[in-house]
């Protein structure tokens, strides 16, 4: 049963590495308690007060007060020591003496505007240390304090100095040089109380400084722990697991040692304390395994953040845009999600979309790809449709398909992955070229390395294939060049011979008989058929072996045993010649169809056996996606849509 320590006094307590899973410390004094390593899972911290006992305040401000005035001091000495070989009281100094104030002005400028820790050398000490008095006590006073002794001391000490006219101790020059230091001084740390982060070097260590002796929850367990109106000021949280850590309502957590957390990031942290988001932009942040349960997250954008693992129940995430976000295993339970963007959004199996509330999304930024893509989702509708997208890999083609590479691809990946039950669920035309393979995978499966490997053998494929059609071209060209030499050559051979007493004999096709023969055989001269000799296109021959090829193999299926109701041999014989007969098809189109229907052909010969089967189901597949570029007018559009249902059917694929 977990612990109750429900308002208890518990500072100085030490829970170091103990199981406190589910334990109730709402409303306890946990100033100075030592939670390190502690397995908090679940815990109840709403309304704690945190940090620092009241002892180690007084010391530390004992402390801070002492480092103050010495470092304020030790800024006089720097300044004696650097310029004190120059007195503007004398006339031949004045000019040098006013150039080098010039200059160091100009250097305090650049340095507060930049705050680079390696030229804050040496104003850190007094700033950090105004801090730090400025976080151990809820007031200004001790800020105040510290100010004076860091800041207004060392200066009117070494006025005076100056004014009792100890020239060998101070001059003119160091006590403006120590006025511009200390001045410097203060000025950066207001800042940096103030949250500027180019101060943040400075504010570090004076955070790290006042939670020295505070509430620890370094390398806690605090997932899923609940903080909600805790005061965490002077608390190490450093190495803390803080997945689905309630934040909310937090007081002083700007001023706790967040270490490597996401409450490092200070945009990150007022979310999770406020929950108010709305219209703000989040791109690129870390907000992984973040409680942002019950978050007003209307019109946000969240392009390419991390939410993985975080809970947005019940939070709103109307219209906002969700583009390349990642979110594997984040919870969107009663989350509102009508009219956002979910542009290749990152999510898998263990993402929760079930009882998400969304009447329709947009699968493209700018509004576009509404799904549904009229009305809204039925109850559950929406869940139900990303749930299938998570047993898929999307193949993105932005150029169109290259069959022929698509099919020697998909083949080369379903032997590669034996075992692992893969198939195409869909082909979609996104227009402007875009084609959308929608492969099904099981859920185990690793989908980016199933996606990488497509990729890779597609693409060098693509080459492959890119060469074969490039070397087509330079043989065509070749061959019209013969095709001209030899007409030239046939020209000037006949008009030799026309003053000659010969016989000639020409075959004009093959099957043309001799014509008279000359005497004279050794004169005789034959003429092949160019025709037959020369192919202005190999592509054409191509097609015509490969639609042999089809027939071949189509006429060793059996005939339909009822003559008036078309069977399965019948069906490819359609298909076949609708193919062949579409003039809208590129030949090498064609030809990959073509290669598709003698797939069917085969498994046609054996309809019940697994591998038949599913080569059958994918050569369907990409028929259906061979005609998506086609008008919806073309003949094989309308020619597929009855007879590949028809032909799944017959194969038991339906």
């Amino acid at each position: 049963m977990p612990q109750d320590f429900s308002g208890q006094n518990l500072r100085g307590r030490s829970f170091k590495g103990q199981d406190l899973t589910g334990a109730n410390f709402s409303r306890a004094d946990i100033q100075g308690a030592n939670f390190t390593n502690a397995r908090l899972i679940g815990a109840n911290f709403s309304h704690t007060q945190a940090g620092l006992q009241r002892l180690w305040v007084i010391g530390l401000l004992i402390v801070s007060f002492i480092l103050s005035a010495i470092s304020g001091f030790v800024s006089v000495v720097m300044g004696a020591s650097d310029i004190d070989y120059m007195d503007p009281l004398v006339p031949k100094y004045i000019t040098a003496s006013i150039n080098v104030l010039v200059m160091l002005a100009v250097l305090l400028a650049v340095l507060i505007r930049q705050s680079k820790e390696e030229t804050l050398r040496i104003v850190t000490i007094p700033s950090a240390v105004v801090i730090a008095s400025g976080f151990l006590h809820q007031s200004a006073v001790a800020g105040a304090v510290a100010f004076l002794f860091a800041v207004v001391v060392p200066v009117i000490v070494a006025g005076a100095v100056v004014v009792a006219g100890a020239y060998e101790s101070a001059d003119l020059g160091d006590f403006l040089f120590s006025v511009a230091i200390n001045l410097s001084s203060g000025y950066i740390a207001w800042r940096a109380l103030a949250g500027d982060k180019n101060s943040a070097s400075i504010r570090k260590p004076a955070v790290a400084f006042a939670a020295i002796g505070g509430t620890s929850f370094r390398g806690a367990n605090l997932t899923n722990a609940n903080f909600t109106q805790a005061r965490l000021k002077s608390t190490d949280l450093r190495r803390a697991t803080t997945t689905q850590t309630c934040w909310s309502k937090v007081e002083l957590l700007d001023r706790a040692r967040t270490g490597d957390t996401i409450l490092i990031d200070p945009i990150v942290r007022d979310l999770l304390v406020t929950g108010q988001g709305r219209n703000k932009r989040y791109g690129g942040r870390n907000l992984k395994g973040a409680n942002l349960a019950g978050a007003d997250l209307a019109d946000a954008n969240l392009t390419e953040a991390d939410i993985s693992g975080a809970t947005l129940e019940s939070a709103c995430l109307e219209r906002a845009n969700l583009t390349k976000i990642q979110a594997l295993g984040a919870n969107f339970h009663q989350t509102i999600l009508t009219g956002a963007c979910l542009e290749s959004w990152n999510i898998d199996s263990t993402t929760q979309l079930e009882g998400a509330i969304c009447e329709y999304v947009y699968l493209l930024s700018n509004q576009r790809e509404r799904r549904p893509s009229s009305g809204e989702f039925a109850p559950g509708e929406f869940s139900k449709l990303f749930q299938e997208v998570l047993n898929t890999v999307d193949l993105i083609f932005r150029s169109g398909i290259d069959w022929k590479a698509f099919t020697y691809s998909f083949n080369k990946l379903i032997l590669d992955n034996e075992g692992t039950e893969l198939s195409i669920q869909s082909i979609e035309n996104k227009g402007d070229g875009v084609v959308v393979v929608r492969v099904n995978a099981p859920p185990e499966a690793d989908k980016a390395k199933i996606h990488y490997e497509f990729n890779q053998t597609y693409q060098v494929e693509l080459k492959v294939q890119a060469a074969k059609y490039q070397a087509q071209l330079e043989a065509k060209d070749e061959q019209i060049i013969i095709y001209r030499q030899q007409s030239a050559d046939m020209m000037l051979i006949a008009n030799q011979l026309a003053a000659r007493p010969v016989n000639v004999e020409v075959k004009a096709t093959a099957e043309s008989k001799s014509m008279n023969e000359s005497t004279d055989q050794s004169r005789k001269l034959q003429i092949g058929d160019v025709g037959r000799d020369f192919h202005a296109s190999g592509a054409a021959l191509n097609l015509g072996e490969i639609s042999g090829t089809v027939t071949n193999t189509i006429n060793q299926l059996p005939d339909s045993p009822q003559p008036e109701q078309p069977g399965f041999k019948e069906l490819l014989v359609q298909l076949q010649k609708s193919i062949e007969a579409e003039p809208e098809l590129k030949l090498e189109d064609k030809a990959e169809a073509l290669e598709q229907v003698k797939v069917l052909a085969e498994a046609g010969q054996n309809p019940r056996e697994g591998k038949m089967q599913k080569l059958a189901g994918t050569a369907i597949k990409i028929l259906k996606g061979t005609v998506t570029v086609l008008p919806s007018t073309a003949t094989l559009v309308k020619a597929c849509s009855e007879l590949l249902p028809a032909i799944a059917k017959l194969l038991g694929l339906a």
